[in-house]
């Protein structure tokens, strides 16, 4: 059986070095100056005109509180598929219905340290989707603030003010740049 997410015992699927499953943890209790190796996931989102969605964390967030990232991030639940906790996530934090999934970084993998010291320690595949919609029904206690952003601006933002995004948004955004993927907006011939 599946646990719920946001439940009081929701766990975390922990790593070894390779990526191989070793265990669960409550994700309440992973998170701090020496967190373990553990899995996550990313998602961009893409509306119909091309633009991207940027989420600002919740200011009660743990980790990287109030920062502008990449669309959401989650953990999947111990035995669930990937692609099923992209999509409950996208439900459960945005209200989001996903047409489009696409993982497009399989092996993406980082550690980063915010202001008050915590460290984030993840292998996170990142996926890319699109939506029909951009009416969204954000969890307060997850999203802050919401915003449909030209691609051409975030990947500005990322190479060139990186400090405005979360750090895995920023990379995530630079190596999506540097991808040909068909749901990913290209930059127009000639353009600056």
């Amino acid at each position: 059986m599946i646990a719920q997410e946001g439940a009081p015992d929701e766990l975390v699927v922990l790593l070894d070095d390779a990526g191989v499953p070793i265990g669960t943890a409550p994700k309440s209790m992973i998170h701090g100056t020496d967190t373990p190796l553990h899995l996550a996931f990313s998602c961009h989102v893409f509306a119909p005109g091309g633009e991207v969605l940027m989420t600002r964390r919740s200011l009660a967030k743990r980790t990287f509180p109030g920062d502008w990232t990449n669309a959401f991030c989650g953990h999947p639940l111990p035995g669930e598929d990937l692609v099923q906790a992209v999509h409950r996530r996208a439900a459960q934090e945005l209200g989001l219905e996903l047409h489009t999934l696409i993982l497009v970084l399989p092996t993406y993998r980082y550690t980063a340290v915010d202001s008050s010291g915590i460290l984030e320690n993840e292998i996170c595949p990142v996926f890319v989707g699109t939506t029909d919609t951009r009416d969204l029904s954000p969890d307060r206690r997850e999203v802050e603030d919401q915003r449909w952003c030209s691609w051409e601006s975030v990947t500005w933002a990322a190479r060139h003010a990186p400090w405005l995004l979360s750090p895995w948004a920023a990379e995530q955004v630079c190596e999506l740049a540097s991808l040909e993927l068909p749901l990913v907006p290209t930059k127009p011939e000639g353009g600056a």
